[in-house]
């Protein structure tokens, strides 16, 4: 017994040894424990079609442990495993469980680990064990999942669903033996690796190739990771908390960024691991802008443009998908082709990538002219189905759970900015008649829109006009994106202030309010039909970025700050480890003080807006390459006292740091391969604008009465120095705002005999 102890030593610490070799500094310190009453989700890619599932310590999700274990391209392949070692299952509900941005680590008893790893870009799961003394085993989980042979050293399995199939081997090549399902070998094997092919051959192949080279891909998974924490989302922090939280979303919502059908962004897990053209859009900046990965966001662009529309007959003509799966390919929806226009400009404005204009405007200009032609009414509204917005959830008759009629706000604002960027492709393009006739329908939906949408007894805007042109008023977060369509600025502040005390609660913001009779506080309970509760009632995390960004814009950026300071808190502790799941009840349950996490586990566009209102709003950091400009508006919290972070803006970036040292705020930012005239925006001081050489270092020292601003070149030599005053007209607008905003509160929850869909059930 002493010689196999110390052989299990020697193992042990030859695993070690080799996971020492194969960790990061920077990841590693992103360690996560995981208690076992939290049972949290735990969720990894593979970079392309793959993604592997489970729970810390039991996969009993009532809705999510279907897609236990890995999935590829739709298709359930296993639903995870069991193992055992020297004849004792290990049972994870008694483990010690981390979690790193690069694998699963669980601790039992003895010294016993398991490691679960993916490699980037291949169907294939290693299961590392270490600590045994005699034997490992390993048990494959799912339905139907019977062995049907086995091919050199592998036992082989027919997928659970779609046409694959699994071969199970040991790390090391050691014999495995097969009884009773389990399949077992000696404990110095290693572990195991569960393949996925088309055939055997290949399956068995792709096991070969990874012992050979595990080692290098294990390093260049890291290293991907390692050098984009470090090269494209750097941030430190006086906060450490924040730090933390932003390194995990960057890194979930980052492998979200796929490559299963060319490059682009999974909608959520575990539902919809497939492209969605509005939730695509809506993630791209979060995802992908503000993080400098232009190239993927360039591919994803180019993709979507393929699928587009083009037969002139179609009314659909003109309209990119808003499903790209394997095997669907879907254009019933009418905001995903306006956030594809808009999206392509923002992507110029962040790369100054105009050869992409020329390759894309004939889309540019079927997506407007087909609107025009088969949907835009004499007003310049932009029609469509009343499920034809994101809020499309239909019952089994097909009638639309939350109806937006023919013409709902956040569609026309999204057109009207679809028409505003199509002006400048088109006057880009020289296409002088085009840019003439979409600016006048830009500018007539605007006048209508002003008009139309308002009237004098509510602090809102309507969420749509019927067929009849009568304004509904329910009072939906969609008007949110619509602020831009008009100028009053104390209907505003009027405005956001109704939608937060009344929409958003501390966890996220509810899709209508608590006052309306069709209001679902709950999204999942007996009471009635989930998607009944989907866009009637169901906080969506997405909109949590436009809500902060509305108080920022407004100088209430310590409001929005408890909010996003929220999300951070629930990426590390609840739900899927570091990352934003698509919904969560408006209410908590009963003797919950926190509302439940629902839908979707890992949601990009939650993840994504999130860092777009870091990154634009926060930070204040906005380019717009196409004017050769850069906005630099901070808003920083104040309890924030320092700050270090990278920004990427066309083929350069940009080293910033902020300190706060009692009233006065310090920052620095150093440019590298950019040049670009800067304009620097901070309330309550006059606009700044000076322009800025590769090299050189900009400091601005924002003082009690006056912003101090400094430009020196790569030799530390003063190029030009100037003030900012106080501006009177800014000062004025600043207190007004906060005239009208102080106070403002999170929505509350009201007792459950208030809402009718409750009432009348219990």
């Amino acid at each position: 017994m002493a010689a196999s102890r110390l052989g299990v030593c020697s193992e042990y610490r030859r695993l070690v040894m080799h996971n020492h070799q194969l960790s990061s500094e920077a990841l590693d310190k992103m360690k996560i424990f995981v208690p076992a009453e939290a049972n949290r989700a735990i969720s990894f890619t593979n970079k392309e079609a793959a993604f592997y599932f489970t729970q810390s310590h039991e996969t009993n999700h009532m809705e999510h442990a279907h897609f236990a274990g890995m999935n590829i391209a739709k298709n359930r392949i296993f639903s995870g495993y069991g193992l055992m070692a020297d004849q004792v299952k290990l049972d994870n509900r008694n483990s010690e469980v981390n979690v790193y941005p690069y694998k699963l680590e669980r601790i039992y008893g003895g010294g016993l680990t398991e490691e679960l790893w993916m490699f980037d870009y291949k169907n294939i799961v290693e299961v590392g064990i270490a600590g045994a003394v005699n034997t490992i085993g390993i048990e494959l989980k799912g339905e139907q999942l019977d062995p049907i042979g086995s091919q050199e050293e592998a036992v082989i399995f027919r997928s659970m669903e779609g046409n694959w199939i699994i071969a199970v081997s040991s790390i090391d090549g050691q014999a495995v033996q097969l009884e009773d399902h389990l399949l077992s070998s000696k404990a110095n094997a290693g572990g195991f690796y569960i393949s996925v092919a088309k055939t055997a051959v290949e399956a068995i192949a792709l096991i070969h190739t990874t012992r050979s080279d595990r080692r290098r891909w294990k390093r260049e998974r890291i290293q991907r990771m390692e050098n984009f924490l470090q090269q494209h989302v750097h941030l430190t922090s006086s906060d450490p908390e924040l730090a933390l939280a932003m390194n995990w979303m960057n890194i979930t919502m980052d492998q979200l960024v796929t490559r299963q059908q060319g490059d682009g962004i999974y909608a959520g897990l575990p539902w919809f691991n497939e492209y969605w053209g509005r939730d695509q859009f809506i993630s791209l900046p979060g995802a992908c802008l503000v993080i400098g990965q232009f190239e993927t966001a360039r591919n994803i662009l180019l993709s979507f443009a393929e699928f587009q529309n083009t037969d002139e007959q179609s009314i659909f003509f003109g309209r990119v998908p808003n499903i790209l799966a394997p095997e669907n390919i879907d254009y019933h929806t009418t905001d995903g082709t306006p956030r594809f226009i808009i999206q392509l400009q923002d992507y110029v404005k962040y790369s100054g990538d105009t050869e992409i204009i020329k390759e894309l405007y004939p889309a540019v200009r079927n997506s407007i002219e087909g609107s025009i032609k088969h949907w835009v009414d004499d007003k310049g509204y932009l029609m469509h189905a009343d499920n034809e917005t994101w809020m499309d959830a239909r019952d089994a008759n097909l009638n639309s759970y939350s109806p937006r009629d023919t013409r709902a706000n956040d569609i026309q604002a999204l057109w009207y900015n679809q028409l505003r960027a199509g002006v400048y492709f088109a006057e880009f393009m020289n296409d002088k008649e085009n840019a003439s006739k979409w600016s006048d329908i830009a500018e007539k939906l605007r006048r209508h829109f002003a008009a139309d949408f308002r009237d004098e007894t509510h602090p809102y805007l309507a969420d749509r006009l019927d067929a009849q042109d009568q304004a509904e008023f329910a009072l939906r977060p969609n008007q949110l994106f619509a602020f831009d369509m008009f100028e009053d600025e104390d209907f505003k502040c009027r405005a956001t202030r109704t939608a937060w005390e009344e929409l958003v609660y501390p966890w996220g913001v509810a899709s209508l309010d608590r006052s309306h009779p069709l209001f679902h506080p709950f999204h999942l309970t007996p009471h009635y039909h989930k998607d009944a509760a989907y866009h009637n009632g169901a906080v969506w995390l997405w909109l949590n970025g436009i809500a902060m960004q509305r108080m920022i814009e407004l100088g209430q950026e310590e409001t929005a700050y408890k909010l996003f300071k929220n999300m951070n808190w629930q990426a590390l502790n609840l739900g899927v480890v570091g990352g934003l799941a698509e919904n969560m009840d408006a209410y908590p349950q009963a003797g919950e003080r926190w509302a439940k996490l629902t839908g979707a586990y890992l949601q990009a566009w939650s993840n994504a807006e999130h860092l777009r209102v870091w990154y634009q709003y926060f930070l204040g950091l906005r380019p717009d390459l196409i004017q050769h400009t850069l906005t630099i508006a901070p808003r920083i919290p104040g309890e924030l006292q320092s700050l270090d972070y990278l920004a990427k803006i066309g083929a350069g970036q940009i080293a910033a740091s902020y300190k706060q040292v009692a009233a006065d705020r310090t920052y620095h930012y150093i440019f590298t391969d950019i040049a670009v005239d800067v304009v620097i925006d901070i309330v309550p001081f006059e606009l700044a604008k000076l322009e800025v050489q590769p090299g050189c270092k900009l400091t601005v020292k924002q003082l009690e009465d006056h912003l101090h601003i400094t430009l020196q070149d790569r030799d530390a030599h003063v190029i030009k120095e100037l003030s900012a005053a106080l501006s009177e007209s800014r000062t004025v607008e600043a207190e007004r705002n906060c005239k009208m905003l102080v106070g403002v509160k999170f929505a509350e929850p009201l007792g459950l005999e208030n809402h009718p869909v409750i009432r009348e059930k219990i």
